[in-house]
């Protein structure tokens, strides 16, 4: 109940906005669905050029693959209504003057909402269930909401085990205000997914564990700066057949947690920092801090035409553990589109070493390697 709470405070100020009316031939709503074409389409990476709008003209900076991108755009013209026309730079290329005689564009007069929006860093266009998340998903963590299936081999107190580890899960977002530049704003969105492992040494291929989480999350991009602000909920449960064989002391681990992340980009590479505090937690005397970090690594140079190479390494480190580190590395290949949001894979080689991520067995050190695909949608 504490957690839908949330999700409906969280929600209420886009009410506020839901009926006023979208002009689709202003600049800042022309910016979105240009992007979106740009980027969801024709899959062009961010960092490939930049957007700007001037009175309905599109001016778009190519940074890379200019001759490439310039040829895509000729041959792929955008249509949209309201929009003027289009302008093709190459980056540090000074600007068209204009053409002696031509009127000069009109005067924009600002509006009270364009003023506070202006004073923000927002734009007063909302745009509802968006794709992707301005906050990009973390590579390494064991508990980023995704889908896939991983073969692992662990090493664990009670016996080492053949495991095949899946997870399903995804961030789907309710609504966007948009920055000032094309890839930036503030996001609201609901995430959730399921953990589980399966013990491939048993005759049935026992579950062992799995883990459910739920929860609302609010992200913001500031061109290579992001932020995520969480709150989730998790509970955690054994396996029938794994009860009956083993016999182990099960613990009731539920628990809700608020975090804060932040990370920054410099490409290739993308850094990031922040912990969580465990709000309500079963058992209660379950120390409730933690901090969580890591560093990603993802290639721009192809790799079999469409692939790049893609690597990170996620820590946790809890008060309840006197803040030792559990850390999880995976390196691999990715193909598809480099953003969340568009269709992707990744196989990913993949090792950990710690106190276990999977909830039941959370006071056990554990290691496992492996080798996993992972689907993004």
């Amino acid at each position: 109940m504490r957690l839908w709470v949330c999700v409906l405070f969280l929600l209420a100020p886009l009410s506020v906005s839901h009926g006023a009316a979208v002009d689709r031939s202003s600049d800042a709503f022309l910016a979105g669905a240009i992007t979106a074409i740009i980027e969801q389409q024709w899959g062009w990476s961010r960092d490939s050029y930049s957007l700007e709008m001037d009175h309905g003209v599109a001016i778009i900076e190519l940074r890379t693959d200019v001759q490439a991108h310039q040829a895509w755009i000729d041959s792929h013209p955008i249509e949209l209504e309201g929009l003027q026309g289009v302008e093709i730079r190459e980056a540090g290329a000074a600007p068209k003057a204009p053409s002696e005689g031509a009127p000069a564009p009109p005067a924009k007069e600002p509006t009270t909402r364009e003023e506070i929006y202006s004073f923000l860093g927002l734009s007063p266009d909302t745009v509802p269930f968006p794709v992707g998340d301005l906050f990009w998903p973390l590579l390494a963590d064991p508990k980023q909401p995704q889908f896939f299936v991983s073969y692992r081999y662990y090493n664990t107190p009670a016996e080492n085990a053949n495991v095949a580890a899946v997870g399903y899960g995804e961030t789907f977002g309710l609504a966007r205000r948009a920055g000032k530049r094309p890839g930036d704003g503030l996001q609201l969105s609901i995430t959730g997914g399921l953990f589980a492992q399966f013990n491939l040494d048993a005759p049935s291929h026992d579950l062992i564990n799995a883990d459910y989480t739920i929860g609302a999350q609010l992200t913001y991009r500031n061109g290579r700066d992001a932020a995520r602000l969480r709150v989730y909920h998790q509970s955690s449960h054994l396996g029938d057949e794994f009860l009956l064989r083993a016999q182990p002391e099960r613990i009731n681990l539920s628990f809700e947690s608020l975090e804060l992340m932040y990370s920054r980009d410099w490409l290739p590479w993308r850094f990031y920092a922040g912990g969580e505090y465990l709000f309500h937690r079963d058992p209660a005397d379950l120390k409730p801090a933690a901090f969580h970090g890591g560093v990603e690594f993802h290639g721009e140079r192809p790799v079999w035409k469409s692939g790049r190479w893609v690597g990170g390494i996620d820590i946790k480190s809890w008060e309840e553990h006197d803040w030792a580190a559990d850390v999880s590395a995976k390196f691999g290949l990715a193909f598809g589109a480099a953003h969340p949001g568009r269709r992707r894979l990744r196989v990913m080689l993949e090792g950990y070493k710690g106190y276990a991520p999977h909830g039941q067995f959370y006071d056990e050190r554990i290691s496992y390697a492996g080798v996993g695909i992972y689907l993004g949608f």
